[in-house]
């Protein structure tokens, strides 16, 4: 096994960056509490920084390159990235407006955005995961949620794996991709069994179909077995809120971890992009709203 080797690429230092997807040879991500849309060149290094005007948790492309869609505070955003102009897709928690905000999320394979809540008043249970359909139309799929994070699908789609935080555990749920329809929840990996005292955060898949969860407050990026719930493989970071995580790159072998700022530290790397490289192992491609 080769030794993976760890390094921080670009200028930009999010106060909490977030998010981080891979498309047309870029790396897009956020910065929750910056209110910031950002795209990154790991090649050139070149960054392109939106304000959106809101916390933003998670963004994904669409059928437009010129259009990217957002979960934030105002629910589900399309925004333009070359005129900045919004148009308001979906806001089912629009009563709970600075208790809730929407944090991570993903699109399934045939491109249904999926998205959940965080409650930032950290009340157990009063957020939920929603689906938004390509048809436009809004579902609620797991609720009693208090931070929804990580989501990924297996390579079949019969699959889909999901983080609530404070649960310390990745739950597996059967998929059925023609109806977007989820069932037999079970727990698939015990981060407390395992001694992790820190937070669950972000995930992703790899083409081996293990899942890579990235810790906040523990500054590390694991690999799991959800067919055994066994640890695979960990790398350390030098800054305790390692956040998410995302395969990308031309051959999708370079992991990108996003990070945030902890305040009573000082981590002179706190709030950069780590990619890690020499992992042995691909991502997956990701998948673009349809809608």
């Amino acid at each position: 096994m080769t030794t993976p080797r760890t390094k921080t690429i670009g200028k930009q230092i999010s106060q909490w960056g977030e998010g981080p997807i891979w498309w047309g040879n870029s790396l897009f991500y956020v910065d929750i509490a910056g209110n910031k849309l950002l795209r990154l060149n790991p090649e050139t290094s070149e960054e392109t920084i939106w304000d959106v005007g809101e916390c933003i948790g998670t963004i994904v492309p669409s059928k437009n390159d010129d259009e990217v869609i957002y979960a934030g505070d105002t629910g589900y955003v399309r925004f333009n990235l070359k005129t900045g102009s919004k148009t308001t897709l979906a806001d089912p928690e629009a009563s709970m407006r600075g208790k809730n905000r929407f944090n991570d999320g993903k699109c399934d394979p045939l491109g249904r955005f999926w998205a959940g809540t965080i409650s930032m008043i950290k009340d157990t249970g009063s957020a939920n995961l929603y689906c938004l359909d390509t048809d436009g139309s809004l579902s609620l799929k797991v609720s009693e949620v208090t931070n929804s994070n990580g989501i990924c699908w297996s390579a079949d789609a019969k699959k889909m794996f999901y983080i609530d935080t404070p649960t310390q555990n990745v739950r597996a749920y059967d998929y059925n991709l023609e109806s977007g329809a989820i069932s037999n929840a079970r727990v698939v990996v015990d981060t407390a069994a395992h001694g992790y005292k820190s937070s669950p955060d972000g995930m992703t898949i790899d083409a081996d179909g293990m899942l890579w969860v990235a810790f906040c407050h523990g500054a590390c990026v694991v690999r799991f077995d959800p067919q055994t719930d066994k640890e695979l493989q960990r790398v350390d970071l030098p800054c305790i809120e390692t956040t998410a995580c995302a395969f990308g790159g031309e051959n999708l072998d370079r992991l990108f971890v996003t990070t945030g700022i902890k305040a009573d530290l000082d981590e002179p790397d706190a709030g950069k992009v780590f990619v890690i490289d020499g992992l042995g192992v691909k991502g997956v491609p990701a998948f673009a709203f349809r809608g």
